[in-house]
């Protein structure tokens, strides 16, 4: 992960991002609370995992810009403790249907799109321009927390709904 521009950066969000949440438009709603063996989370956990962590990360910079420190990852939440975190990111979800859940998370892409847009170069790029990614080491800038909350997952997420479409015997 190596952008040399916010443009760029933008652009790979945006790329994954729609060849994830295309692979939903084939799956059925009747399916989307469905768990297969060999894949670890239902299509609706999946989409709801990813709008988890955008509007989290985000969150972290809103709170840092309204002259509050926030609490990674989350308040009440450890890093070495993940899985509750996901499963609030589900519970927060899931009385939406799969198409509202992909309509919620092509808003958050453009949310997510408009904060990456408003951020200089430096903020991106340099370490330390903002104190929530201090603590972290020195590859960790905000354009980092970006990649890793958004590009990262997007890829590996297409290829979980993939393995999800290619495994289930139920349509």
């Amino acid at each position: 992960m190596h952008y040399i521009n916010k443009q760029q950066l933008i652009n790979e969000v945006n790329k994954t991002a729609k060849l994830f949440i295309d692979e939903f438009h084939s799956v059925p709603e009747t399916l989307k609370d469905v768990l297969i063996d060999g894949v670890d989370r239902t299509p609706a956990q999946m989409i709801s995992y990813q709008l988890g962590w955008l509007k989290l990360v985000k969150s972290w910079d809103d709170q840092e810009l309204a002259g509050q420190t926030p609490i990674l990852p989350a308040p009440g939440y450890k890093w070495n403790r993940l899985g509750d975190l996901y499963k609030k990111f589900y519970q927060n979800y899931q009385d939406l249907s799969l198409q509202e859940l992909i309509q919620v998370f092509n808003q958050q892409v453009v949310i997510w799109n408009n904060w990456i847009e408003s951020l200089s170069e430096d903020v991106l790029f340099i370490k330390d321009q903002r104190q929530w990614t201090k603590p972290y080491p020195a590859s960790w800038t905000v354009g980092r927390f970006i990649h890793i909350n958004s590009v990262a997952p997007f890829k590996s997420f297409r290829t979980k709904i993939r393995k999800w479409k290619k495994l289930n015997t139920l349509t």
